[in-house]
């Protein structure tokens, strides 16, 4: 099992109901192994993929298991080495996660005030039409500010309707106003579509690589995430197919895959769509960034064609404008719509009304549009500054993925590792690892996100980036991999 000691890891169960984190029982049940001395001082735990394969869960869920019991200094990484339980810890004591450690949210790009250099998931900072935004907003609180009531738990009809323009116009979604669920994002977006499904304790297919996100909500929600592998044509729904044929849903990123950026098929769209007909099962589609794609027009949305009717559309304006503007939509498929509305109404309704109507006037006066022709250019000339900066540095190696280059590691490379000392120097690159389920074959690499970067300070970026990699105190190895 990848243990020097007589560690039992079939004796690790985990609740997948619980309120308790998967990470924090992984890490509580390593605590306990040390405390009774079942891994004893030295002793080798499992590697991420090994432990992550027979839990079930994903390899990011296990590596931060291992980094909390590490920051701890319960155990320490020892490189090729693996994981090993430090020599220096009483076998008797077991250290308790502190209140404020257990209620922090997991560490899916918070804390950052600003969008840093490579971070991803975070628009162009100096591209937001802040005066334009600023007086729309002050104009809405005003107009809003004798609405005392609890409002449409749909959303503002100003907004709903100016989505639903907007969408037919750029995603080719024919809906009505009463089919649009404003919501706060993808993730309350997709909260509400698992509970409108009664997806718990049933199988979703989730792309693999993937949303790390995505699979942990799964977790939370009680769903049994099943990963199914991505290649050049997106989603290989066959292989879905084999691997749970009776999955309730399957979450795709069909505009463009994440991370890799590739549409998906018009093949496998037609795939996917019979399977959810067939099965009465449903698609849940992530839309985050196909109004930004940045190779050609943008494919049409699942939602806008036949099949669109076990077709749960999520949008979100958090990537495309801003995250603090917090709203998303869902196109609520009519077979579902009644429920989806149950859901939001006693779940809670959406943000205020003032910033629902300042951004219905900022789509409806045609400013969004505007806006998203703007980022395409913008991000389309950084993404390219980043590959020709990059392979100037003697790196040929980087590919484009969606707003994002990619900069694969060799297999096994601590790419998490190097993305937190990455931030010590103030840029984010993602560590491409998470994105791979257990299941997968071991994927490092660095997503490096576009939206930020200054073309002024590119090439510095970069080289200062590319030292982490070539230092070899710290990264043996690899400095011959980078001068390929």
């Amino acid at each position: 099992m990848g243990t020097d000691g007589p560690w039992k890891t079939t004796a690790l169960t985990l609740d997948r109901v619980s309120r308790t984190t998967l990470v924090d029982q992984i890490a509580h049940h390593i605590e306990v192994a040390i405390s009774e001395g079942s891994l004893q001082p030295g002793g080798r735990l499992p590697s991420w993929r090994d432990l992550a394969g027979q839990l079930g869960v994903a390899r990011g869920t296990v590596s931060a298991a291992y980094e909390k019991l590490i920051d701890r200094g319960l155990l320490v990484a020892a490189g090729s080495a693996g994981t090993r339980v430090a020599a220096s810890f009483p076998p008797t004591t077991v250290t308790t996660v502190s209140d404020a450690e257990s209620l922090r949210p997991p560490d899916f790009q918070f804390g950052a005030t600003r969008g840093l250099i490579f971070q991803m998931g975070i628009p162009a900072n100096d591209a937001f039409p802040a005066t334009l935004w600023a007086r729309l907003y002050r104009q809405a609180v005003q107009s809003t500010s004798t609405r005392i009531d609890y409002g449409d738990p749909r959303g503002l009809s100003e907004l709903r309707s100016a989505i639903a323009s907007h969408v037919a116009i750029a995603r080719g979604i024919e809906c009505s106003p009463e089919q649009i669920l404003v919501t706060s994002g993808f993730r309350s977006g997709l909260g509400i579509a698992l509970r409108a499904i009664g997806a718990t304790g049933r199988q979703a297919w989730v792309e693999d690589p993937g949303y790390p996100v995505t699979r942990f909500a799964l977790e939370l929600a009680g769903v049994h995430p099943v990963s199914v592998e991505v290649d050049e044509d997106g989603l290989i729904v066959e292989q879905g197919r084999a691997l749970a044929p009776h999955a309730a849903l399957a979450i795709v990123t069909p505009g463009q895959q994440a991370p890799t950026g590739v549409p998906l098929g018009e093949g496998r769209r037609q795939e996917l769509l019979q399977w959810a007909a067939s099965r009465d099962a449903w698609i849940v589609e992530d839309d985050y960034l196909a109004e930004l794609h940045l190779s050609g027009r943008s494919p049409p949305a699942l939602a806008s064609g036949e099949g669109a009717n076990h077709v749960i559309h999520v949008g979100t304006f958090s990537k495309t404008i801003a995250p603090m503007i917090g709203l998303g939509f869902i196109v609520a498929p009519r077979p579902l719509a009644r429920r989806l509305i149950d859901v939001t109404t006693w779940l809670g309704g959406p943000p205020t009304a003032a910033v629902q109507l300042a951004l219905a006037t900022f789509i409806r006066e045609g400013h969004y549009l505007r806006h998203l022709r703007k980022m395409r250019r913008l991000y389309e000339e950084r993404r390219s500054c980043v590959l020709a900066t990059i392979a100037k540095l003697g790196v040929y190696t980087s590919v484009p993925a969606a707003l994002s280059a990619m900069l694969p590691l060799p297999d096994g490379f601590d790419d998490q590792r190097l993305s937190l000392d990455a931030r010590a120097i103030d840029l984010a690159p993602a560590p491409l690892s998470p994105w791979f389920a257990a299941s997968s074959r071991p994927r490092s690499g660095l997503l490096l996100g576009v939206a930020n970067v200054l073309e002024h300070r590119i090439e510095q970026d970069c080289r200062n980036l590319l030292a982490l990699l070539r230092n070899p105190g710290q990264r043996p190895g690899y400095a011959n991999v980078l001068s390929q």
